[in-house]
Order: structure tokens, then C-alpha cells, then sequence
């Protein structure tokens, strides 16, 4: 199978993977966040088969017919406006060499990402609330999430690459 074919038909499983997440997140509230979640996997698995481009465009068809087909759009939400485009940031900053300037970048990101959050559903629901010192602890409190989140996140991808993407690169090479 020639190159350009490869990766079309893998980011087209991915992206057809990554919606049967959302849609069975979107069906099963109690597990939405770590459903989500998971979803992203599969965007990491194309930037890492096919490089970032093919992950970036995981994302926007995953998230395109996430939210054209799934009854409830909390999931593909949660999806485009996080979980979604991190595995592709993620791979971006971790190709700096400094440590501590991939997670101050990383946690900019993730802060980033939750002040539209905050004032996405600000628009959605004007009576929310104010933003106050009690915002604040779920800014530092959802940075310690993140950072867990993250690095069992890079367990997860380092287990794909060792244990699966090690095999499947060996049985295609000439």
C-alpha cells in the first residue's frame, strides 16, 4: 500500500474511532470527561503514525461530525475546545529540549483553554457567576488534574509507541 493511501484510510479509521468515543460519551454521561479523553488517544496515534498534519486533520473531521451527528454536544465540545487539539500541541511542545519550558508552556495551554471554557459557558449561561477568588481554586486545582492527566497521558503514548506501533511500523517495512 502506497504512502498517500496509508494515511488516508488511517486517518479516516481514526477519525471514525475517535467519533464512536464522542457519541458513546455523549450517550453515557458519568463517563464523558474520561470517554473524551480517551477519544484524544486517537489523535495522538495519527500524529505519531502520520506526523501533525494528519493529526490536526483527525481532529477538525472528528470534530466536524461530532458535532453534525451527536445528539448531545457536550462531548464534542469538550472535545474541540480541549481534548481534541492537545495531543497535538503536546507533541509540538515536547519537541522543545527544556523541561521546564514544555510545561510552562503545557500549563499556559491548559489555562488558556479553560478561560474560553469559563467564558463559553459565561455567553451560554450570563447568570454563571463572577469570576472570584473561588475561580481560582479551579484554576489551580484543574492545573493539578491537567498535570496528572498529562502525564498519564504520555504513559498511555508511550505504551502505544513501545507495544503497538513498534510492531505494526516492523511488519510494514520493505
Amino acid at each position: 500500500m502506497n504512502k498517500k493511501t496509508r494515511t488516508i484510510t488511517l486517518s479516516a479509521l481514526l477519525s471514525a474511532l475517535t467519533v464512536v468515543s464522542l457519541y458513546i460519551a455523549s450517550v453515557w454521561p458519568t463517563g464523558q470527561f474520561g470517554l473524551v479523553a480517551f477519544a484524544s488517544l486517537f489523535v495522538a496515534a495519527a500524529v505519531i503514525e502520520m506526523r501533525v498534519a494528519s493529526g490536526f486533520s483527525v481532529f477538525l473531521v472528528s470534530s466536524a461530525l461530532g458535532m453534525l451527528i451527536l445528539p448531545n454536544k457536550a462531548a464534542p465540545l469538550l472535545f474541540i475546545l480541549f481534548f481534541g487539539y492537545y495531543p497535538i500541541i503536546k507533541s509540538l511542545i515536547e519537541s522543545i529540549g527544556n523541561l521546564i519550558i514544555q510545561w510552562i508552556l503545557k500549563l499556559v495551554v491548559f489555562n488558556a483553554s479553560l478561560t474560553i471554557i469559563w467564558f463559553f459557558i459565561r455567553w451560554l449561561v450570563p447568570d454563571f457567576g463572577e469570576f472570584t477568588p473561588g475561580v481560582m481554586i479551579i484554576y489551580l486545582g484543574g492545573s493539578l488534574v491537567f498535570a496528572l492527566f498529562d502525564y498519564g497521558f504520555t504513559k498511555v503514548i508511550w505504551l502505544y509507541i513501545n507495544r503497538i506501533s513498534k510492531y505494526t511500523n516492523e511488519r510494514n517495512r520493505p
